[in-house]
């Protein structure tokens, strides 16, 4: 375990937690929401910290990132624990592990052997993922600072709730991110994930003003967030913060306590789609849904297929040093670290 980085402490021992956006406060031992920030004598722990639950070589499609180094790989690791409660969870097996059954599980691994493996395995990036990356923000900044130095870029994917001074932490050493839009009303935040989205929003927008490529996904639940428009009010978010932003429409599937959904028609994902594009948004990406035409890049201005996607698999098509190589358009997205 480890002092947390971002935390106040109060009379009586008590300590008010800055990482994410719930400000817990903290008395003697007691844990935060997230399940693995422990009050001991008046000290913040993250007893997470180098704890290991998942660790895998995966395309950096998979984030999803769409318009950052395509076709490159991307070292993922994960601890237990998440500042969620999404009734839908896909990996609720380790991100409410430590609330549902008190067990903080994971192999010890010190930072600079994730690195190694980084390298060993040949991977243009690290990304923390799986859970949300936020509650192990110590040991996330830990593996950054080095990884910036040995040119190793970094990834989150995160539910963006978290603190404005997480985000300060991050932007000197992040270099992109893809973060949950789950729903663009108070209401659902609430009732299916335990949280708020104003902070959300918020850090989208912290971060991608500071130059972190950003890309934004939404899981659409039948009955829940797929009224179009909901949909649309997300898309002209995403037009405000930069319509080059790419905004990924995600198939549900049911999982943990959502069971009993149904799966989400891919009518509705081409539905999304279109209420991006036509908002102003330049590159929306259908999920979940291999072979689908939503999953490859077209040019904005001339529509010239760009790259051509099946599942997690990219194949460059017309892209030329990031501008179309049709028309010449220049291209958002990192196309080389």
């Amino acid at each position: 375990m480890k002092e947390v980085l971002l935390y106040e402490a109060l009379e009586d021992s008590k300590t008010r937690c800055k990482t994410c956006a719930h400000n817990c406060l903290i008395v003697p031992g007691k844990r935060g929401i997230c399940g693995v920030r422990e009050n001991r004598n008046g000290k913040l722990y993250a007893l997470n910290y180098g704890k290991i639950v998942a660790e895998n070589v995966d395309p950096i499609e998979k984030k999803p990132l769409f318009h950052f180094l395509p076709g490159s790989t991307s070292y993922s690791i994960a601890t237990v624990g998440c500042n969620f409660r999404c009734l839908f969870c896909q990996n609720a097996d380790i991100s409410q592990m430590p609330r549902e059954t008190n067990i903080i599980y994971g192999k010890e691994k010190l930072p600079e052997e994730i690195l190694k493996e980084a390298v060993i395995h040949k991977c243009a990036s690290i990304s923390y993922t799986y859970t949300e990356p936020t509650i192990f923000l110590e040991y996330a900044l830990d593996i950054m600072k080095p990884a910036k130095i040995k040119r190793i870029a970094n990834v989150f994917v995160s539910n963006g709730f978290m603190s404005p001074e997480a985000c300060d932490e991050l932007i000197p050493v992040l270099d992109a991110a893809n973060i949950d839009l789950k729903s663009f009303r108070e209401e659902f935040y609430r009732d299916l994930c335990g949280a708020r989205l104003s902070p959300v929003l918020d850090a989208i927008a912290k971060l991608k003003k500071a130059g972190v490529w950003i890309e934004i996904t939404t899981l659409i639940i039948p009955g829940q967030n797929d009224d179009p428009a909901e949909l649309r009010d997300i898309a002209r978010f995403i037009v405000s913060i930069g319509k080059e932003t790419p905004w990924h429409v995600t198939r549900f599937h049911p999982a943990y306590r959502m069971l009993s959904a149904p799966i989400t028609p891919v009518a509705t994902l081409v539905q999304a789609r279109e209420i991006g594009l036509k908002e102003g948004l330049e590159f929306v990406y259908t999920g979940n849904v291999p072979g689908e035409k939503g999953e490859s890049t077209y040019c904005p201005s001339c529509k010239a297929l760009l790259i051509e996607r099946f599942g997690f698999r990219s194949n460059i098509i017309n892209l030329d040093h990031g501008h179309c190589g049709k028309c010449g358009k220049p291209i958002a997205g990192v196309w080389k670290f």
